[in-house]
């Protein structure tokens, strides 16, 4: 495989390269770039009494996962089906800690609307991967999993499982199947001149240069098309030849939540949605709009979005609630459709009265069965 700038994309663009493609061999091995990387070593327990260790674990992703004696419960599924409430009982029972697996909840100051456990709840329960990013940083997946991985190894918690909870997929991915994922930082200068090509264009560079990564590509997905673009340049390795699987080698017990009818959902979601309302969401948006500018990204995400439009008059609020409830909606259904993808989760009614108990009960044949 070539350069990028050896062949015909390299005359598309004027981002020249800033250092030399790392290679493939490199690449492989999870080296870092010289790309400006976001560092988020500095994990704060969100109690006053929990300090996990993570400055000092270095998680691997080439080599095996060694966690004698872990156990994992994942509770994942739709938003608004109830996956905190679960976990605080479950957290309570066992005697264990939670796990963030939401990506928005990772970032300060971004609470109401994130639907972030509350200071007592966080008291009650030490919950880790909470208010560990700033609003101005951007964590990603490969940061989120050596994070996740460092606490999993150094929490010491050998007879209680530990709880991974939340409803961003590719979170709970990257650690329950050892994701290999590149270790290159998002570029937004190469990504808008790239974006600019036209996507047609782009998912043609994407078929010369790592046919493997467009064939599992739609020709439409430009998410995942630049990325794939960005890491080979950054690289000069295709993006397929990079990723992979590590499992870890300890037991994992998959517990999805989810809402088959639609009615209900949608009664959750308005409930969800109205209890933000009155718990001050339009404030904390108002005061995130003063302190980091109306344009910052994560204003642009669920909820928010639709609050600032509120808050500059393109919107009522009652149509900004409505419209809130439709999107939250829609994101639900496709966080249904990753998660039923995933095979070994085991899924429950989350409208069961007896929910906690039935969970309860494959949560100790679990433990028994790896004891």
């Amino acid at each position: 495989m070539g350069r990028w700038g050896d062949g015909e994309m390299g005359r598309y663009l004027a981002i020249p390269l800033a250092f030399a493609p790392i290679g493939c061999e490199a690449a492989k091995q999870g080296k870092m770039t010289n790309n400006k990387q976001q560092t988020t070593n500095n994990q704060q327990p969100t109690t006053n009494n929990q300090q996990p260790t993570t400055n000092n674990q270095q998680p691997t992703t080439n080599n095996k996962q060694q966690t004698t004696n872990k156990q994992l419960i994942v509770i994942c599924g739709a938003t608004a089906t109830g996956k905190s409430s679960l976990a605080l009982a479950l957290a309570q029972r066992l005697g264990s800690v939670i796990l963030n697996a939401d990506s928005r909840q990772v970032y300060r100051e971004f609470d109401i609307g994130t639907a972030k456990p509350s200071l007592a709840q966080r008291q009650q329960i030490p919950h880790y991967l909470i208010d560990i990013c700033e609003p101005t940083q951007t964590m990603t997946l490969a940061d989120y999993q050596q994070q996740a991985q460092a606490l999993i190894a150094s929490i010491s918690s050998p007879l209680a499982p530990l709880l991974l909870v939340g409803g961003t997929g590719l979170y709970i991915r990257s650690i329950i199947k050892g994701l290999k994922i590149p270790r290159v930082a998002p570029n937004q200068e190469l990504r808008s001149q790239l974006a600019s090509l036209g996507q047609t264009q782009c998912y043609a560079f994407l078929q010369q240069v790592d046919p493997t990564a467009a064939k599992k590509i739609h020709p439409h997905d430009q998410v995942r098309t630049l990325r794939a673009l960005e890491v080979f340049y950054v690289t000069g390795c295709p993006i397929s030849e990079q990723q992979g699987e590590n499992p870890p080698d300890y037991p994992i017990l998959q517990i999805g939540l989810e809402c088959t009818n639609s009615d209900k959902i949608t009664h959750r979601i308005e409930q969800r949605t109205e209890k933000m309302i009155a718990a001050g969401f339009v404030a904390e948006v108002e005061f995130l709009c003063q302190k980091y500018g109306a344009d910052l990204p994560l204003l642009e995400t669920l909820g928010y979005r639709e609050m600032r439009q509120y808050l500059i008059g393109d919107l009522s609020l009652a149509k900004a609630k409505d419209l809130t409830v439709l999107h939250t909606r829609k994101f639900a259904k496709r966080q249904r459709t990753f998660f039923r993808s995933e095979t070994q989760i085991e899924w429950f009614d989350a409208d069961e009265p007896d929910l906690l108990e039935n969970v309860w009960e494959r949560v100790q044949e679990f433990g028994g069965s790896n004891e």
